[in-house]
């Protein structure tokens, strides 16, 4: 997997969740607005590069930390 590939958004919101993690702490930990954690959140935008790598990286750590987290998103299947 590649340092930059990000989970879907419903994925993300539940990491950041599981995590503890509010919209706004996980925006100052990547140095962004929060609108925009929200915004990437809903789907609405993808994070540039810089912030990418910061954001997946988070969101690997919080993977790893509370795998249950992935399982518990239902698919849009």
């Amino acid at each position: 997997m590649d340092a930059d590939t990000l989970p879907p958004p419903p994925v993300r919101q539940q990491l950041r969740l599981a995590g503890g993690l509010t919209q706004a702490e996980l925006a100052e930990a990547i140095g962004v607005q929060r609108v925009a954690v929200a915004r990437w959140e809903a789907g609405l935008t993808q994070p540039h590069r810089n912030n990418r790598l910061k954001y997946a990286k988070l969101l690997r750590q919080l993977a790893e930390e509370h795998p249950a987290a992935v399982q518990e998103v239902p698919s849009e299947d």
